[in-house]
């Protein structure tokens, strides 16, 4: 069945809630949406959502990668050649991996449609549904315990808490949140490059019973060999995000002795199913655990991420709350939030539909 259209267009869903991380102050988000269709009306859509502070590409040239080249790579090819089609949107979109996820989404979308099956039982499902993190950017001590209490009050279980700002802020923040909401609650740290050996230590020694779950991204991504300079027990429950971009990046991170002990894929950074699924076979073969991040997203992508993380063995975390804090959306469905999990619809594809108004 061949691929007869393709449309593509941006949207500004913008923040009800903006954050604040190590480098920037979050306030707006901008996602680029692709809708393709094949010859017997299935239509898929994608959504990539550029961060130009981790891949370099900015919503512009998202959008002109896909404008000046989608209509080559799809128009007319056989929606069962996907993973053809696929290796040559990763060719040609290279410096682009939100224009590829968006492109990429629409298609495992349209292809599990056309096959009337939901994308996770597409790629095999290992888990029906798991506990996501919700996200607290860098504020005051007391907003973020308030904002910690808030989120528990709703049904969350797992906080990851944004740091690499000022290690002392970072640990007396650590223990007010432990303190507020108990000892139930799991607590992830995100210090977004923002960390030295030093600071590091510092950190994991002065909150060593507070449990943290895990660490990401402690270092700039430039500073990987530092992992090699820590304790194994400290490396291993440290996530790459930066440091992981491409299937490329995994092999370089699993040479000789690995870096780190989780791997966080996100398919903004990736370019979408396809590499993603690659980087989960590296983890796989090299016992390292996944964890499942994203941007601000489009429930499209989200739910996206959300079928592929299932189909994994290797998956042991869920960060997927990009599309929790949008003012608006386009699509609704994919997934159902029940205190905290994330359950997918089984619907076929993605299991999204346009909101009533969308004239696509």
């Amino acid at each position: 069945m061949k691929i007869k259209s393709v449309k593509i267009w941006s949207e500004d869903l913008k923040l009800s809630r903006p954050y604040t991380i190590s480098y920037e102050t979050i306030d707006s988000v901008e996602n680029v949406f692709v809708h393709i269709q094949l010859e017997d009306g299935t239509w898929g859509i994608g959504a990539g959502s550029p961060a130009e502070f981790v891949t370099g590409e900015n919503i512009l040239s998202c959008v002109n990668a896909l404008e000046n080249h989608s209509e080559e790579l799809l128009i007319d090819k056989n929606i069962n050649s996907i993973d053809e089609i696929c290796e040559s949107i990763n060719n040609r979109l290279s410096s682009t991996p939100a224009a590829r996820a968006a492109l990429d989404i629409a298609l495992f979308d349209a292809h599990s449609k056309f096959h009337n099956i939901s994308l996770i039982d597409f790629f095999g499902k290992c888990h029906n549904g798991l506990f996501t993190s919700v996200t607290m950017g860098i504020k005051s001590i007391k907003e973020s315990a308030d904002e910690a209490k808030e989120y528990v009050s709703n049904g969350f279980r797992f906080l990851k808490i944004k740091t690499g700002s000022d290690v002392d802020h970072d640990i007396e923040l650590i223990h007010k949140v432990r303190e507020t909401v108990g000892n139930s609650i799991s607590i992830r740290v995100d210090a977004n490059q923002g960390y030295s050996i030093e600071d590091l230590n510092k950190f994991v020694n002065k909150t060593k019973e507070k449990n943290i779950e895990l660490i990401e991204q402690p270092f700039p991504r430039d500073h990987d060999s530092n992992m090699h300079k820590i304790p194994e027990s400290v490396s291993d429950i440290c996530a790459a995000d930066e440091s992981l971009h491409n299937p490329e990046d995994a092999i370089r991170l699993t040479n000789n002795k690995k870096f780190f002990g989780i791997f966080n894929i996100k398919l903004m950074k990736c370019g979408g199913l396809y590499p993603a699924r690659k980087i989960a076979y590296i983890a796989n073969q090299n016992n390292i655990d996944l964890m499942w991040g994203c941007m601000d997203e489009s429930i499209v992508s989200i739910s996206a991420a959300l079928h592929i993380a299932l189909s994994s063995t290797k998956t042991k975390y869920l960060d997927l709350d990009g599309s929790f804090d949008l003012a608006r959306d386009i699509v609704s469905g994919g997934f159902m939030l029940k205190e905290g999990k994330l359950i997918p619809t089984m619907e076929p594809g993605l299991g999204v539909n346009y909101i009533d108004g969308m004239n696509i």
